[in-house]
């Protein structure tokens, strides 16, 4: 039998060991993107975040990692230069591509002209009402997210009115261990997504495969967004609760609670033990079920 090694100092923890994407064709040459970026008379903008992902090897495990086919309608948010949305026609039924930036919505427009499937719609994507794009038909979310928007964009699609049946994004490398986070170690945004759906990892794709190049790392992730949220309090009320205890990560979860939101004083305490939870825990070591009593406890006093 092979052995295994031990990770020594420094290594990954093992379950934060992942694939990298490496096989395949080598990302397309930089000059090829500059040329035409510049017959486009475009440049990638920092304030949108804008790193094309140039590798096709990538693009595919992108599309195999959300099962599109031939009956689906696919949101991508922030399609860039088309990359990904050739690879998204050629397998969905239909493809509804947000882009906010003025410049690249005309490109991908005259790009995609004489492909009925797909629609450029100009517009923020934390803006827009998935059920405006889509209707009554199950969708699916793929994007490229762009770091700043990366929370805000997962919980926009995730709290939705109608919510997608599962989403493939690409995150930054930290963002995605955050959200991948082990219980006892969780925080507002692992929770955030884990109310609504099932993380997982897909693969680690090197800065290299974008342009331009990033500083970071990504990581693909797939979640599975479940029938019906995992607490049964109302959403609003709950995430008062949970920022209020992750404000203060670092103090007792007592602490934290009654210096962000009025309760009587000493009654921090009292509320917390009537939940089951011991006030001296933190914030990170409190699962969904106990955020979920917690708020409903907190709900029936009248103090959220």
């Amino acid at each position: 039998m092979r052995s295994i090694p031990l990770p020594g100092p420094g290594d990954e923890p093992a379950e934060r060991r992942e694939p990298t994407i490496t096989r395949g064709q080598p990302p397309e040459a930089p000059p090829a993107i500059r040329t035409l970026l510049k017959e486009l008379g475009l440049r990638p903008h920092k304030g949108f975040g804008q790193n094309f992902l140039i590798n096709e090897h990538i693009l595919t495990r992108i599309i195999e990692a959300g099962d599109v086919g031939p009956d689906d309608v696919v949101l991508e948010i922030g399609p860039g230069l088309g990359h990904l949305t050739h690879h998204l026609a050629a397998r969905a039924a239909r493809v509804v591509a947000i882009e906010i930036d003025r410049g690249l919505v005309q490109a991908l427009r005259k790009t995609f002209q004489r492909t009925p499937s797909v629609e450029i719609v100009e517009q923020d994507a934390l803006k827009v009402e998935p059920a405006s794009l889509v209707g009554d038909h199950p969708y699916k979310v793929i994007a490229n997210l762009p770091y700043y928007i990366t929370s805000a964009a997962l919980r926009h699609f995730l709290e939705a009115e109608r919510r997608p049946v599962l989403l493939v994004v690409m995150v930054q490398r930290e963002v995605a261990y955050r959200i991948l986070a082990p219980p006892g170690d969780l925080n507002l945004l692992a929770i955030s997504v884990r109310v609504y759906g099932k993380p997982r990892l897909i693969a680690r794709v090197p800065a290299s495969a974008f342009y331009p190049r990033p500083k970071v790392d990504s990581i693909v992730l797939r979640i599975d967004v479940l029938d019906h949220p995992a607490i049964d309090v109302p959403p609003d009320k709950f995430f008062k609760v949970g920022s209020a205890g992750f404000a203060m990560p670092r103090k007792q979860i007592h602490n934290a609670l009654a210096q962000r939101i009025w309760m009587p004083a000493g009654s921090a305490q009292e509320v917390l033990r009537a939940a089951g939870i011991d006030p001296s825990r933190r914030a990170q070591t409190l699962s969904i079920p106990e955020w979920n009593t917690l708020t409903r406890e907190m709900e029936q006093r009248g103090l959220v």
